[in-house]
């Protein structure tokens, strides 16, 4: 039926490598553009000198060409270090390891005192961290400064030293005086006894080797464990100087393990899914934000790269949505950790199914191999797929029985035939109208019916294989023109899709609108290339009128967001103005106003006015003369108000000069009185 087609493949992955199901990628550009933009150097530094290392780490492994010279700021601290006879042991282990990647120039004489001095710490050192710091620069000296004779005397004693400090859980304490065992420790113990056999003058005995073996495969027993396969480590108890989380916790065991593995003879016996599932754990973590996590995920990734133990290789699909039409193929792509190209693989298809539960359609098919593109393809696509990969030939030894489900969808272009629309008679069901269809293009029908009529719609959809394809959606939408909609779902019958809608068992649901409705087909599926939503024509419905008590149609809701559109225009008609009085009135009216005016003066000539006794004094004098400027330039703001001023910009004005006027005012009529009381009392 329709999903015949294909919906989904379930891959079960059984394959002699470590796998990995899509959503674990390798390592890819993605992490060294990040890596470029996390860590920026200033003057050959990115801060301390363990963050520097910790950078030129990561930009090794990755193999960005993004790296200090040895004039720098950098080969600077570490020759400091190096020369410096107090130097702490740790910032001497990492000033060695970052000399290890810059090269930086130190003399042989540096070396060997160095190596003497780190010796005799490593005979007498009682914690861990001491002999860690101390064997791991001794073997970084052996590659650094061949000529210096780094090798250990004592080798056995400085090997039981640490291995006094195991448990029997496989855990390591930091020293004799703290109790407290500890995940972390136990990869800096392997890092240092691996150290301490590659320094042995004396090979240490195989006993003693096999005894630490033990150890490790203890330690793995109390791996933890996700639901999806990944494996991690974890502090079971964290004391108050010791904050590791996972990542650390489980990049210091995968260091210490792989350290040891290089040098002993024998291949340490680990469950392969283990390896899987810690290369699957930092992979799931992305890419980190912090630069310290950053580091951890990408070195400890790098161990694992290149261990002794089972090497993690990546499987992975390039697309898991493949098109029948375009005729894809199924492609399998076979990478490390780090997303260098597997080595020569036999890939099998073990079991098609259209679930793993369902009985095989396909059995033991071998992909083709593409040596240019390193591509592994299925050229005939199955609708399930359950996939092996043999290794046949690698000299390297992978983990093997793994196993992962991966879902693939696939699509398809449907074909869409015999589309009609056709108008019915309700009694006889014979046709009155009918018209063909072509979903594909633009054109549209224009019908008409009435209530004692039927609508029908009916097409045909079939899979690119010529199966029926049911689709997760078929709907048929009428839209009255007062925007009011009915949704019907479109059944199915085989390959044939047919809805009727009888008119007059929708009249209630129609609210009795007669009027014009538009008809939209929708035709959709996840796996359907060509899915549509198709506006088919219009259908003009003569209803019978509505009921006193039919239903009425609901309330359109309103878009919340129209309250923020352009508003209506808003049309104001002043009120016509009142008729004015003729011209000559008007002007017979001003004239009048001067009256007032002609009879102050008249009056003042009457009273007989004269300027006897205007001061005579300077000051008396201005103040008089500033008085009666002021006066004229309250009278002069009163014409320009009326004139051309508002009113408060006029207030505003008349409030200053009013203020001035009241000062001159006052000085002015104060002279005057005191000039009259001196002629009285004369």
């Amino acid at each position: 039926m329709a999903r015949n087609l294909g919906g989904f493949l379930v891959l079960l992955l059984a394959f002699s490598i470590c796998q990995a199901a899509s959503v674990f990628e390798p390592i890819s550009d993605s992490h060294r553009s990040a890596a470029l933009e996390l860590f920026k150097a200033a003057d050959g530094s990115f801060g301390s000198l363990e963050e520097t290392y910790q950078v030129l780490r990561i930009f090794d492994i990755l193999g960005t060409e993004k790296k200090p010279d040895k004039s720098t700021k950098s080969c600077q601290s570490v020759l400091e270090n190096l020369e410096s006879s107090s130097s702490p042991l740790k910032d001497l282990f990492i000033a060695l390891k970052v000399n290890d990647i810059l090269k930086c120039t130190a003399d042989e004489g540096t070396f060997e005192g160095i190596a003497s001095r780190l010796k005799a710490i490593a005979n007498d050192a009682s914690s861990l961290p001491d002999i860690y710091y101390s064997i791991g620069s001794l073997t970084l000296l052996k590659e650094q400064a061949s000529k210096t004779d780094v090798l250990l005397g004592d080798a056995d004693g400085i090997f039981q030293s640490i291995k006094a400090l195991s448990q029997s859980d496989g855990r390591w304490r930091y020293s004799s005086n703290n109790p407290e065992p500890s995940t972390y420790a136990a990869g800096l113990a392997l890092e240092a006894l691996a150290g301490v056999v590659s320094l042995a003058l004396p090979e240490i005995d195989q006993s003693r080797i096999d005894t630490v073996k033990n150890d490790i495969l203890k330690l793995f027993d109390s791996v933890e464990k996700y639901d999806d396969g990944t494996f991690y480590f974890d502090e079971k108890t964290v004391g108050p100087s010791e904050q590791q989380g996972p990542l650390l916790t489980t990049a210091s065991v995968v260091r210490g393990l792989t350290a040891f593995a290089a040098v002993t003879s024998e291949r340490i016996k680990l469950s392969e899914d283990k390896i899987l599932g810690l290369a699957k754990f930092f992979l799931g973590i992305g890419i980190p934000g912090h630069g310290k996590d950053f580091f951890n995920q990408i070195d400890a990734l790098a161990c694992l790269e290149s261990n002794r133990v089972s090497v993690p290789l990546i499987l992975s699909l390039p697309a898991t949505v493949l098109s029948l039409t375009k005729k894809d193929q199924l492609k399998v792509r076979v990478n490390t950790v780090l997303g260098s190209v597997a080595p020569p693989l036999t890939v099998k298809l073990v079991r098609a199914g259209k679930s793993s539960k369902d009985a095989s359609i396909i059995e033991s098919k071998e992909l083709k191999f593409d040596s240019k593109s390193g591509v592994h393809t299925l050229d005939a696509f199955p609708k399930s797929v359950d996939i092996v990969v043999n290794d046949q030939d690698a000299e390297e030894v992978y983990a093997t029985r793994s196993q992962t489900h991966v879902q693939i969808y696939v699509t398809g272009i449907i074909k869409v035939d015999n589309a009609e629309i056709a108008v019915l008679d309700s009694d006889l069901g014979s046709i009155e109208t009918q018209k063909k269809l072509d979903l594909a293009g633009n054109d549209v029908v224009l019908l008409s019916a009435n209530h004692l009529q039927k609508l029908r719609l009916s097409f045909q959809l079939t899979s690119p294989l010529g199966h029926a394809f049911k689709p997760h959606q078929a709907f048929l939408k009428l839209r009255h023109e007062s925007k009011v909609e009915h949704v019907f779902v479109v059944g199915n019958a085989g390959k044939k899709f047919e809805i009727v809608l009888d008119f007059l068992g929708l009249v209630e649901k129609f609210f009795y609108l007669s009027g014009r409705y538009d008809i939209q087909l929708t035709v959709g599926d996840a796996i359907m290339e060509n899915s549509f939503v198709r506006h088919v024509g219009h259908v003009e419905l003569d209803l019978p009128e509505a009921p006193e008590k039919a239903a009425r149609p609901p309330p359109q809701p309103v878009d919340p967001y129209s309250k923020y559109g352009p508003k209506k225009e808003i049309t104001h008609i002043f009120r016509s103005p009142e008729k004015r009085p003729a011209k000559e009135l008007s002007l017979s009216f001003l004239s009048l106003t001067f009256l007032p005016f002609i009879g102050l003066l008249v009056g003042l000539l009457h009273l007989g006015v004269n300027l006897k006794n205007f001061p005579t004094s300077a000051v008396p004098a201005t103040y008089a003369i500033l008085f009666h400027v002021a006066i004229a330039a309250v009278l002069l703001l009163y014409a320009l108000f009326w004139l051309k001023l508002d009113l408060f910009t006029t207030l505003k004005t008349l409030g200053l000069l009013g203020a001035f006027l009241m000062f001159v005012g006052h000085r002015i009529l104060s002279h005057l009185a005191s000039t009259s009381s001196k002629l009285k009392s004369a």
